[in-house]
């Protein structure tokens, strides 16, 4: 759907068939991007409240960019109320719809795989969802960043809401809401 230049990642919305894939990347992404912010035990404990959200591929609103068939990165964007969570975490699930007169739209489920990080990936994956919430009448957006992915919604023009902490399997892992008007 979009592209920067010739070799630049190209977008296009998720599809079912993008299950196995995008499951191996969060994987990938939530070992190897947390190291060094976060100890081993919360790193581990971490794939409790993260991962995929089939729901946002249901509704059409997740985004994958690639090169060459590669998936190098994705995210989403949600007219619901669910903040974060994959189909896993069922106690963060909260699917009624949001109203954009009210609420701001969610951005879910950032990961870029580990071998494009620092390439723009995220950065043309959170302008394209941010670009869709827009266009269904949404006029901000929430989020909840890790700890690795923080900067990159502050340089993009995010500002902090409150730091709070998941438990998961007894394990606290730290988390940032984070909010943006669009």
């Amino acid at each position: 759907m979009t592209a920067l230049t010739d070799d630049a990642p190209r977008t296009r919305w998720a599809t079912r068939q993008d299950i196995p894939a995008l499951k191996a990347l969060m994987e990938r992404a939530i070992d190897a991007l947390q190291t060094g912010l976060l100890s081993p035990e919360q790193v581990a404990a971490s794939h409790a409240i993260m991962g995929l959200d089939t729901q946002l591929i249901e509704d059409g609103t997740y985004l994958i960019a690639e090169r060459d068939g590669v998936i190098m990165g994705c995210g989403g964007w949600s007219k619901r109320a669910t903040l974060y969570g994959g189909d896993h975490s069922s106690a963060l699930r909260a699917p009624e719809l949001l109203d954009p007169a009210q609420h701001p739209a969610r951005i879910r489920a950032m990961y870029t795989d580990p071998d494009f990080v620092r390439q723009g990936v995220g950065r043309l994956i959170l302008k394209g969802c941010e670009d869709a919430a827009a266009s269904h009448g949404f006029t901000s957006v929430e989020l909840m960043a890790t700890l690795s992915g923080e900067r990159l919604y502050a340089v993009n023009g995010y500002q902090p809401v409150e730091t709070v902490e998941a438990v998961a399997n007894g394990i606290a892992i730290p988390l940032i809401r984070m909010q943006k008007p669009l």
